[in-house]
């Protein structure tokens, strides 16, 4: 699969801590000031962060699981921690890297396959909520970070007391809208890094909206792509934006009856306004053809 265009991200990339193989990364960078910025709250120490990084790049498997065994053990990270502190900026930050050109795809898939391995190691060991009695079903992208922000994302809302389905990725469309009336749950998340899934993501929320499937269902969007492009979960339809699982989880619980308004909805409401006046006409006394043809030519538009 060749590499897809990612618009510009607005975070720097600036110049790596000395240790790091010099073939590894294009150009001078540091990840210091990145992943201390994700890790702050969490109180994760940047030399923890810059190792972990070290490590997936280097593919060293027995290093990872060392650094991640030594910060729950001995210091005292819980798995939410660093699953929210190190493992989620940390696939951020390979992304960037990766959109920048800054690291090949080689090293891309190798540090990618190994913090998802850690990430099923931690998942394990989250304390558990009781049940709230709501369900999430979650969708992502293809690509494997965008399967990886989706298994965090399922395994925080599961920890949380949700009832989780995690789908993934590559699902045609006819059977996501086969899940979402056969499980009708209370939230479905959409989780993607790459421009190329949010027209999907739009086509979607529209026919749930059109066809009013399941009314009481709330539309999350969350992951990188909604982020680097500020407003884009609310212009194209979403009741929920969250930037990152832990937040996705919060938002969530914190806004079970929000519905999106028609008025933030602007992408495609021209494309929608036209369809509406098409289906007036056809339902209309003295409907003809025309009208007909006119819903076709809205439905292409």
């Amino acid at each position: 699969m060749g590499k897809e265009f990612y618009p510009r991200s607005p975070i720097p990339i600036l110049t790596m801590a000395a240790g790091m193989p010099p073939k590894m990364v294009r150009g001078d960078w540091q990840a210091e000031s990145f992943l201390a910025a994700f890790g702050e709250s969490m109180k994760i120490p940047s030399t923890l962060s810059q190792s972990y990084l070290q490590a997936l790049l280097a593919g060293e498997r027995n290093a990872a699981r060392n650094l991640i065994e030594a910060a729950s053990k001995n210091d005292g990270f819980s798995a939410e921690q660093l699953l929210n502190g190190l493992i989620w900026p940390t696939m951020e930050l390979l992304q960037s890297l990766y959109r920048d050109d800054r690291i090949s795809i080689s090293s891309l898939n190798l540090a990618t396959r190994l913090n998802r391995t850690i990430t099923d190691q931690l998942c394990t060991q989250l304390a558990k909520a009781e049940s709230n009695n709501k369900k999430v079903l979650i969708f992502c992208g293809d690509d494997e970070p965008e399967e990886l922000g989706g298994q965090i994302c399922a395994d925080l809302f599961e920890s949380n007391g949700w009832t989780v389905k995690f789908a993934g990725g590559g699902v045609p469309e006819d059977e996501v809208l086969s899940l979402i009336g056969s499980e009708r749950p209370e939230l479905l998340l959409m989780f993607g890094t790459l421009p190329s899934g949010v027209p999907a993501v739009r086509k979607l929320i529209d026919y749930l909206r059109e066809v009013n499937s399941c009314p009481n269902m709330q539309v999350m969007c969350c992951g990188g792509i909604y982020k680097r492009a500020e407003g884009l979960a609310e212009e194209i339809g979403a009741d929920l934006y969250a930037p990152d699982a832990a937040e996705a989880v919060a938002v969530a619980n914190a806004n079970p009856d929000r519905k999106a308004s028609v008025e933030q909805q602007t992408v495609g409401r021209t494309r929608r306004i036209r369809k509406s006046a098409a289906r007036k006409a056809q339902l209309s006394p003295g409907g003809s053809e025309t009208n007909v043809n006119e819903d076709a030519a809205a439905d292409a538009a």
